[in-house]
Order: structure tokens, then C-alpha cells, then sequence
């Protein structure tokens, strides 16, 4: 039976009130294998049993000095509006490193992910600098195949000028606008396949810069009225958005 509109958002705000007692656990992208062919038809069981939408793995993608951690609010979210939370798992990478190295990894956990539940798609949620990580998998990579929804949150996608601060390190010079990266995944098609893209951005933003660099040619733009860069991980409705667009 679905919640009402009120109980889910009391629930959902004492979720974010908890959020540092989760931190601490442990990832679905982290979780033991134990007995692969008992967890794989026990999956199956509860995929069954639950709409098509929601039993669509979904992956999320940290942004610049991130880590699996930023997804507690969101991973709670997404079990309220019906995901088990076997199916979510979060990437982590290098934000130092190269984000072509970081979008290669991404591709391994994708497939990796697909193995151990036995989906043929799976959706993909992303922060800031995992919009590059993510735009680059799917169009230089072909994981638009592999992806149902892409989700970008405050994404990097264009670029944002306060990568200025941190060009010593490749992913910022990357992230910068107009770097031969960014000019790689926007020229062109910048939503490719039968993926669905979703996007959402605000002029409150404070790090992407300009705030609508996060907006996509091709994908539902949405633009929130006022919300911090770093807001949006203990945003509740615009999480509970994102759910339902990858749910559609």
C-alpha cells in the first residue's frame, strides 16, 4: 500500500535528520557475496514481486572529493518509493585521477552490477563531477546501451568555472569549460540511444557555474527553484523526483 503524500515526507525528514547515524553502513555496491546462486534467485523472487520500474538496478555516481556515503539520504528515498535496497549500489572513483579512467571503471561496475542481478539495463544517478564520468561512459564508451534513465544532479556537464580553483589535478582540468573533454561529450548528440536523461540544475547552485551548464540537449530540464550545490544530497523532493523519473 503507498504511503500518503504527508506520512512520506515526515518519514522521508526524520530519514535526513538520521543521515549520520547511516553513513556508516556499508554500500550495496560493497556487500559480501556470499551464496551467489541462493542471493541471485532470492533477487530474482523479489523482482517478481515488485513493479518493473523498481527493480531496476540503479547505480549512483558521486561528484569531485565524493564518496558512497553522499547517497544515504537518496538510497533511503528510493526504498521508500519501492526499490529494494539489494539493487542499489553507488560507484566510487578516483577525484584526482582521469575521468576517462573513472568512466572505464564505471562501464566494469556497470557490468558487474548487471551480472549480479541479472538485469539488461540499469539506471544511473549522478552528482557534479559524476555527470562527466557518466556522459562519457554512456556516448564515447556505448553505455547508453546499458542505461534505461540517466539522472543528473547538479551535473558538471558543460563545465563549470570553479574548477578554476583546482587545475592542478586532471579531473578539474577536464571539468573545466571548453577543455577538450567537455567539447568530446557535448558535440553533437548529448543524450544518445533510448537512454531517458533527466536533469536538475538551480541558479542557487554556487559550483557549477554558470548553473545551467547542468542542462542537456535532449533531457527533461528541470530547473529547481533554489538549492545549494551540496543541498541537493538531503534534498528529499527533488530525490523523490528523481525516483520517480527513473521509475517512468
Amino acid at each position: 500500500m503507498r504511503r500518503s503524500p504527508r506520512r512520506l515526507l515526515g518519514f522521508l525528514a526524520a530519514a535526513t535528520v538520521a543521515f549520520t547515524l547511516f553513513s556508516s553502513a556499508p554500500t550495496a555496491g560493497a556487500a559480501p557475496a556470499a551464496d551467489a546462486t541462493s542471493a541471485s534467485a532470492a533477487r530474482a523472487a523479489e523482482a517478481a514481486a515488485r513493479p518493473l520500474s523498481t527493480s531496476t538496478p540503479v547505480v549512483f555516481v558521486h561528484g569531485y572529493t565524493g564518496n558512497a556515503s553522499n547517497w544515504v539520504t537518496a538510497r533511503s528515498v528510493f526504498q521508500l518509493k519501492g526499490w529494494s535496497g539489494s539493487d542499489l549500489f553507488a560507484y566510487e572513483y578516483n577525484s584526482y585521477g582521469n575521468n576517462i579512467s573513472n568512466a572505464q571503471g564505471l562501464a566494469t561496475f556497470v557490468d558487474d552490477v548487471k551480472s549480479r542481478t541479472g538485469a539488461s539495463k540499469v539506471a544511473i544517478v549522478n552528482h557534479s563531477m559524476g555527470g562527466l564520468v557518466s556522459q562519457y561512459y554512456l556516448k564515447v564508451l556505448g553505455g547508453d546501451s546499458s542505461v534505461s534513465h540517466l539522472a543528473s544532479i547538479a551535473g558538471a556537464n558543460h563545465g563549470t568555472t570553479y574548477a578554476g580553483a583546482c587545475l592542478v589535478y586532471t579531473t578539474c582540468r577536464q571539468m573545466y569549460p571548453g577543455s577538450s573533454f567537455i567539447s568530446q561529450i557535448t558535440s553533437g548528440d548529448e543524450t544518445p540511444g533510448d537512454t531517458k536523461y533527466a536533469t536538475w540544475y538551480s541558479a542557487c547552485d554556487g559550483i557549477i557555474l554558470p548553473y545551467t551548464s547542468t542542462r542537456l540537449d535532449g533531457a527533461t530540464n528541470n530547473n529547481v527553484l533554489c538549492q545549494t550545490h551540496i543541498g541537493y544530497l538531503a534534498d528529499t523532493v527533488v530525490l523523490g523526483q528523481v525516483a520517480n523519473f527513473v521509475a517512468s
